[in-house]
């Protein structure tokens, strides 16, 4: 298997640190795929669970070793903290192990496109004002996806390879969710208008998204608990949304579901 190679990489909420983080999947994508930036969009490492419960498997540091790896070879490393690794935010513009720390960034695509690159919590009123209840939903999704993983396993006894998540069943069958993620793309969206900007590059709702709002771009790179998803930008600028699924289940590239492209 030939590595594939892009300009720019972005993934996000990863929440090494709990049982939520398929590492298996993420070290996958890490192995078979390079980058000359790459950037970590936030919620990499979860301290909130690690504050719960000390739950650090190897495959976990393996991951973080790949990224120290990557950055000491001709990588650009990119780590914007989010809700979950907020404390990091404190070093912001601090180098740890060749990979910077930066609040919030501004990319510029090979065809001159500015992309504002934050995690997005600074845009989502619950996680910002009521922090007690962004915990308690955080245990109600971590429920889910202690379920979903069992599901998993038994689809994969069945050889049987699928990227269904439980719980974003459930969140987009629950109206109140559907519209919440739609006024938080809306809230980022509409804070960038009066700026120099061509869109706006995130995380943190765990839905990965390409759409446009009205002249601008709404990207959300997803996650590696439910979808395990990544933005992806190639030489010639385009971005495309890639699903990832583990390279030891036969896969034809045109089987990846929802694969969406932008130039």
């Amino acid at each position: 298997m030939i590595n594939n190679s892009y300009r720019t990489i972005w993934i996000s909420d990863l929440h090494l640190g709990s049982t939520q983080c398929q590492a298996d999947v993420l070290l996958d994508f890490l192995k078979y795929n390079d980058s000359e930036k790459l950037y970590l969009v936030g919620d990499i490492i979860d301290f909130w669970s690690l504050s719960k419960k000390m739950y650090w498997p190897r495959d976990h540091n393996t991951v973080i070793q790949k990224l120290l790896r990557k950055a000491r070879h001709d990588t650009q490393v990119i780590y914007i903290p989010g809700n979950h690794d907020e404390n990091v935010r404190d070093y912001d513009n601090h180098v740890f192990g060749d990979i910077v720390v930066k609040n919030s960034d501004i990319h510029i695509t090979a065809d001159g496109k500015k992309f504002l690159v934050i995690h997005g919590d600074e845009y989502d009123t619950i996680a910002q004002c009521y922090k007690w209840l962004a915990k308690i939903g955080s245990e109600g999704y971590d429920f889910l996806i202690w379920i979903n993983r069992f599901l998993r396993i038994i689809r994969r006894w069945f050889g049987l390879q699928s990227n269904f998540s439980l719980a974003a069943y459930v969140k987009f069958k629950v109206k109140n969710v559907v519209q919440f993620i739609s006024d938080y793309e809306e809230s980022i969206v509409s804070t960038i208008k009066d700026r120099d900007l061509d869109g706006v590059i995130c995380g943190h709702i765990h839905h990965a998204e390409m759409k446009k709002i009205g002249a601008f771009l709404y990207i959300n790179t997803g996650d590696f608990v439910e979808s395990c998803t990544a933005i992806v930008e190639h030489f010639n600028g385009t971005l495309e949304l890639v699903h990832w699924q583990k390279m030891e289940f036969p896969r034809i590239d045109n089987e990846i579901p929802e694969v969406n492209m932008l130039g």
